[in-house]
This record gives C-alpha cells, structure tokens and sequence, in this order.
C-alpha cells in the first residue's frame, strides 16, 4: 500500500501545481491604447465638387456646343512650340485649330456691323418720315395677320426672358466662385511648398515620439516585479497552503498523540502501583469472609459463601505491553511548535510580492537601461531621407510663384468686378426690351379691345406703339456692347473648355506633359526636384490618388525604405535578453523547520503505531475485581441480621464495613484509572496508524514541493516574463503602426499633389469654367434673338398706328385708311 499510497500523493500534488497546466497573460492584461500627437502639418486639399443643380444640364448643351465649335484634337505640336520656341509658331496654324472660333468670330462682326447698321438707317428713314410702308385699308385677314405677329412677338419676348434669366443667375454664378477659387490658389501652392520641404523635421518629430510607448514601459518596469511576485504566489498558494494546513494538522496531532502516550504510561504506572495495595486488601477481605462463612452456626451463608470464593483481582496491567521504548524515543518531542512555524512559513510566502522587487531590482535598473536607448533606425529615420537640394529649389520656387501670384489674383478679382458689372447692366437692358416688349403688347391690345370711349383707345394705342419702338430702339443701341461682350468672354471660355479642359478630363494633357520635349527645361519636375529618373505625371497622379508615398512616387525606394527603419527586432532581442536575468529566490521557504522534521522523522521512527493496543483493551474489558464489591458488602449486611449468634452477626457486619471501605479507597480509583487508560488507549489506537501514514506523506510532499518550487517558480516567471514582453512590445507595435500611417499618409504622402491637380480641375472647369461658359451662352441667347424681337416689335406696333389714327383724326375716313404716320420722335 506504501508505494500506490505515494504514487498517488504525487499525483494529486503535480495536478495541484501550476507547471501541469498551461499559463496564460491574465495576470497583466491587454496593452492600452496609446494616444500619440499629430506631428504632420495640415496639408490635405479638401477635396472641391460642385454640388449638382438645375443648371447641369444648361452647362452640358454648352459643352457640346463647344464640342462642335472646335472639332480639332488637342494641338500638341502647337502647345510645344509655343512653349518652346513662341517666335516659330504660324499664325495660319493658330487659325487652322481655331477654324469654329474664327467662323463665330465672322458671325460676331457680321452682327456688330449689320445691327447697328440697320438701326443708324431705321433712325434716319423716321426722321425724313419714310418709314412704316405704304398705307393699309381695312381686310379681313389683317385681324389674323396682327395676331399672327403679337403672338410671334409674345414668344420671341418669352424666349429672351428665359435667356436673360440665366445670363442673370449664371453671372452671378461666376461672381460668387471667383473669390473661393481665388483664395485656393495660395492654399494650394502653401500645401505643395510643404510637399518635400517640412518632411525632414515631420519625420524628427514623429522619431521623437517613441518616447511615449518608451515612458509607458518604463512605468510598467516600475511595477513588473511585484505583478511577477503576485503572479507566482497567486499560481503556487494552493499547493503551498494545502501543504502548510497539513503540516499544521500533523504538528496538532503529533501534540496529541504524545500527550495520549504520557498520560497512558503514567495511567498504567499509577494502576500497577494500586493494584499492589488492592491485591493485599481484597486477599485478607477473602480469608476473613472464607473464615465466617464456614462456621457451623452461619445460617444461610453458602450462598455468600460462593461469592468470597470469587472476592479477587480481574485485570492484570502487569501483563499489557510496554510502551517505555515508544516513549523514551518521543521524549522531548514536539521540539518544534507547528503551530508558529506554519505561520511563519506562510508569512513568507505571502510576503513573495513585496520580497521580488527587492531581488529583481538590479535586474530591472537594466532593463530600463535598455528600454531607454532609442533604436538605431529610428535615430536616422529623419536623417536618411532624401534631402536632396532640389527641396528649398522646390519651395523657394514655390513660395516666389506664390507672392508674384498675388497681385494677380487681386487684378483678377478686380476685372471680374467690372465684367460683372457690364454683364450686369446689359442684362438689365435686354430685361429692359423684355418689359417694353410686354408693356407694349398688353397696352396694344387694351387698346384694340376698346370700343366704346375713342379717345382711350386712341391713348392706349399710342403708348403702345411708343414703348414698343422703345424697346427696339434699346435693341439697336445696345447690340454693339452686346455681341463684344458675348464674344469676348465666349473665346476665353470656350477655349479654356475646349483646349484645357476637355484634354485634361482625357488625360491628353498629361500625355503631353510626359512626352519628352513637350515642356522648357524650366518646366521639368524631374529636374526641378534633381530626381535621376524622369517621373510620369499622370503615373505619379494616380500613385497619390491611391495613396502612394512620396519616396515612391518619386522612385527613391533605392535610397529610402521606411520599413528598414522601424525594424525594432534587435530592440527586442535585447529587451528579451534582459528579461531571462529575470530570477525569483525560493529557498527562504522552508516550508518545514529543522526541528519540525525531526520531530516528524522521530515520530515517523517512533514505533507509536506497532504498540499492541488489543492487549490494552483485553485488561480494560476486565473488571477490577472479579466480585462485585458492593453486593457482596450488601449481602453481608443483610446475613448479619439473621444470624443467631451475636458475636457471629457482628463480625459479618464489620466484614461488610470494611468491604465498603475498601470499595471506596481502593476499587474506585482504580476504576477511575482504568477509564483514563480507555480513553488514551483508545485515541492512539485509532490515530496511530493514520498519524504514521499522513506523516510519512507530509514528509514525501514537503520533499518533493520544497525540490520542485524553484523549477515551477522558474516556470511561471518565463511565462510571465513572456507575458510582460508581448504586452511591452504591442505598446512599440502601436507606435510602428502608427509612424507608419502618419508618415505615408500625411507627412511623405503626395496627395497634396493629385488634390491639387484634382481641386485644380475642379475649380477652372466646374466652377468657373462652366458658369463662365453659360453665361455667354444665354447672353448670345438673347443678344441674337433681339433681331427677331425688333422686327416683331416694328411690324406690330404698325397695326397700333392706322386704328389710333382713324380715331383721333377729323379727315376723312378713307384718307385716313391710306395715311400711316410716322411715330413721334422719342427721347431715349
């Protein structure tokens, strides 16, 4: 039983034991998130859209009006030799691509020659009084044919108001995008100027923040310690406790039993001695009664007599085992007080916390040491980009574009102050021609619908006619301003449309910026940045849009590879190394004191549990004397009141005083003695062979915990070690990710540049070029649909004239049928 009893103690003890499970990081927790601080400027172009409206598709019919205006493709050669060599550019060639703008521009001088031609001769045949036809009789048709004309009059007047509406909302429009599109000039050569300049400092800045995961775990050094000494107590404290309850438990029953054993050999010394005297007493007792008993005069005293026979000892504890062997090699046993030691011992082991920073001092002082130190990457991280001098050629360039650009943009602002003025008051004057227009109608009609008051009609038709050459006459005055104005604007606009951005949606316009040879040296980007290779726009473009980093974009990954540089491997390698010095000293838990093993050993060595205790129990089952003392005194009593003879009563009476004496000075304390020996006996018999056993094991387990301690504290201390430096090493995983992210998407990033371009687009084509174009547009709109609105207005006011002179003239009405007067002269 011996050797599975210790198999299975082994047992239950290493499934007890944290080294027979796996370990896991819950004693330190995930690493928190670190909060790090900008280090790159605001450079990032908001991106620019125009919010779609109503007047998309009226700038959709102007593009495809200037689609077909200009049919050409994009003139490279053209573009390259007016860059290049402007004195060599053919002034046919420059007409040859601009064959549909010279076609509108014939068509322009044509209307600034015939309209106000046709007015100055209009002007001069009313005042010799030849204008207005030959004189008209009534018809029947001339109802239809006046209603033929207001009605044509009606529409062309509607058409110019919807085409004055929008040359309105439409200058407006570009009013109101000029200074927005003005003021991102400088933000985005601000942007571009920081492009290369700053990314040298940006990228100090972002080195200099791994102070922060660095503070972090320097302050975690402070406290690993004793996370370290909680770990291993918290992982170790059942075994331990479990093992020191134990211990407890055996000092306490190891006190026990020897005490049982004293009182037991003092017990017997004591019943030994008495049973002497009692053996003495209880013989004279017997020959007396013998004696009396068997005189011829006794009456009735055989019975009695039987009972003296057996008057004798019944135990004999001369022949239970000895136990002085048992006892003289316990003497002085306990030595130790368990119950101090466990305390003492746990007092130890809970102390384990507060005692591991204090053996792992030296080893942290290293370790923060090391933690201290700043990668070797990372001190050149800023160092080792490119910092070639084409980056101050760059900003200088830059921030001279910018200042020279500035006195421009105020001469734009201001020139488009005054182009919103003009076009604001010709609109107003073809709103103006629009009201004559209506004012007249509605007038000439009220005047034809009187018929009962002459001279109201008369008066109605009159105005009528008046306000309606008023409006023709505005027509004549301002065509000249007009068609200047529309065509003016419309070859910037149409030609910023056509030769810039259409080949800029296309992507011609990179084309030709790649192409070599297109652009002057001056203009080259790759030898403005003193690059070795020649860099594609449009590839460079679409590498920012995808967000590219700089270094990539301008092909220097031979010279610059970011993620050499935060290769923090051999920081960790040596945090690593630091961390194996980690070691916790357990041999200041004993566990068991030298005098507590000898006590345990000697008791284990006693022989306590090989004293034949039956032997005991047999003496003990025995009375003390084999005759009742008591009833046999009780019985002679009794016998010597019915004895005849005096003196024969007497004796039988003093016999059972004396048994009665005896009974109390001699067989009662030996019964007493006999029932303390029962309990002794029977608390070693039982606790004597469990006591040997769970001794026995106490000292296997004490054995073996005391020899595995420093291996399953090594154990745990690895794990947690483990546990610290994954914890640590996220801290310096977030700061990789985040340097990063920050340093290809807002410090070396070239999204400035596609933003740029794409803002650029944005802001030339959608918002101004577009409203540009359709302002024009609905201005020619309406310029060209004036000739119609004259000769509408000419013609109708004629049908006023020949029934308002009929009515307020005393001739003749047949005289007056053929007689159409000339309107007076009107003051404009």
């Amino acid at each position: 039983m011996a050797p599975l009893l210790g198999l299975g103690l082994g047992l239950m003890l290493a499934l007890s034991l944290p080294g027979a499970r796996a370990l896991d990081c819950e004693s330190l927790g995930p690493a928190p998130r670190l909060t790090f601080t900008r280090a790159a400027r605001d450079r990032w172009l908001a991106p620019r859209v125009r919010a779609p409206g109503p007047l998309d598709h009226l700038y959709g019919t102007v593009r495809r009006f200037l689609s077909t205006v200009q049919l050409n493709p994009f003139p490279a050669e053209l573009v390259r030799d007016l860059l290049n060599e402007p004195a060599s550019v053919k002034v046919d060639e420059v007409v040859r691509y601009e064959a549909g703008y010279v076609v509108c521009a014939v068509i322009a001088g044509l209307y600034l020659l015939a309209v106000p031609t046709a007015g100055l001769c209009f002007c001069c045949c009313r005042g010799h009084q030849r204008c207005g036809g030959p004189g008209k009789t009534e018809y029947k048709e001339m109802a239809c044919e006046r209603g033929t004309l207001m009605t044509f009059l009606l529409l062309t007047t509607l058409v110019l108001l919807i085409g004055v509406v929008c040359a309105f909302v439409t200058n407006q429009r570009v009013h109101e995008h000029m200074g927005p599109s003005v003021e991102a000039v400088p933000e985005t050569l601000l942007s571009l100027r920081g492009l290369v300049s700053d990314v040298p400092q940006e990228l100090q800045a972002v080195a200099q923040q791994f102070s922060v995961p660095q503070n972090r775990v320097l302050k975690d050094l402070d406290g690993v310690a004793m996370s370290i000494g909680s770990a291993i107590h918290t992982q170790l404290r059942s075994a331990v406790y479990e093992t020191l309850a134990s211990l407890l438990g055996l000092g306490q029953a190891l006190q026990v039993s020897v005490d049982h054993l004293r009182a037991l050999n003092a017990t017997l010394l004591e019943l030994r001695e008495g049973q002497q005297h009692l053996d003495q007493a209880v013989s004279a007792h017997r020959e007396r009664l013998r004696d009396l008993l068997q005189e011829p005069g006794c009456r009735g005293c055989r019975e009695t007599l039987s009972q003296a026979h057996g008057l004798e000892l019944g135990a004999d504890f001369s022949q239970v085992p000895h136990v002085d062997d048992v006892l003289h090699r316990l003497e002085g046993v306990p030595e130790a007080n368990f119950s101090s030691m466990v305390q003492e011992e746990n007092s130890t082991f809970n102390a384990l916390p507060l005692l591991a920073p204090l053996q792992l001092a030296d080893v942290v002082k290293e370790l923060k040491k090391a933690v201290a130190q700043q990668p070797g990457g990372l001190k050149t991280l800023a160092k080792a980009f490119p910092n070639w001098e084409a980056a101050s050629r760059w900003s200088q360039a830059l921030e001279k574009v910018e200042n020279s650009s500035r006195p421009y943009l105020k001469e734009v602002q201001r020139y488009e102050k005054y182009r919103w003025i003009v076009g604001y008051i010709l609109c107003s004057v073809v709103l103006l021609v629009v009201v004559c227009n209506l004012v007249g109608l509605n007038l000439g009609i009220w005047g034809l619908s009187a018929q009962r008051d002459r001279s109201h009609l008369e008066a109605k038709g009159r105005a009528g006619a008046r306000i309606l050459m008023i409006g023709a006459s505005l027509s004549f005055l301002f065509a000249a301003p007009l068609i200047l104005l529309v065509f003016s604007t419309f070859l910037v606009g149409g030609n910023v449309q056509t030769l810039v951005c259409r080949s800029w949606k296309s992507g011609e316009l990179y084309e030709f910026v790649d192409t070599p040879g297109n652009l002057p040296s001056s203009m080259n980007l790759s030898r403005l940045l003193g690059l070795k290779k020649n860099i594609s726009i449009l590839l460079a473009y679409q590498q920012c849009r995808k967000g590219a980093p700089l270094w990539r974009v301008l092909q220097l990954n031979d010279s610059y590879d970011l993620e050499t540089y935060l290769d923090l491997s051999q920081y960790s390698a040596k945090l690593e190394q630091e961390l194996q010095n980690f070691k916790v000293d357990m041999e200041s838990l004993d566990l068991l004191s030298p005098a507590g093993l000898r006590d345990l050993k000697t008791l284990q060595s006693s022989g306590l549990s090989d004293i034949h205790y039956p032997g005991f129990l047999i003496q003990i089952e025995k009375p003390v004397v084999n005759t009742s003392v008591e009833k046999l005194a009780h019985d002679l009593e009794g016998l010597s009141h019915s004895q005849g003879n005096s003196v024969l009563g007497k004796q039988l009476q003093e016999e059972a005083q004396g048994l009665r004496t005896l009974y109390q000075e001699k067989v009662l304390p030996q019964q007493s003695l006999v029932a303390k020996l029962n309990i002794s006996v029977m608390a070693l018999a039982f606790s004597a062979p469990n006591l040997q056993r769970e001794t026995s094991g106490a000292l296997d387990r004490v054995t073996q915990l005391k020899g595995e301690l420093p291996d399953w504290a090594s154990r745990v201390l690895r794990n947690e070690s483990k546990c610290f430096l994954t914890r640590e090493m996220g801290y310096f995983s977030q700061y990789v990710a985040w340097v990063r992210e920050e340093v290809t998407q807002h410090i070396a990033t070239c999204q400035p540049l596609s933003g740029a371009l794409d803002n650029g687009r944005v802001i030339l084509c959608d918002m101004m070029a577009d409203p540009w174009n359709a302002f024009w547009f609905c201005l020619a709109w309406c310029t060209f649909f004036l000739v119609p609105s004259i000769i509408f207005a000419i013609k109708t006011s004629k049908y006023f004239h020949p029934i308002w002179k009929r009515l307020s003239s005393s001739s003749s009405e047949e005289t007056q049928l053929f007689h159409i007067p000339r309107v007076t002269s009107l003051k404009l």
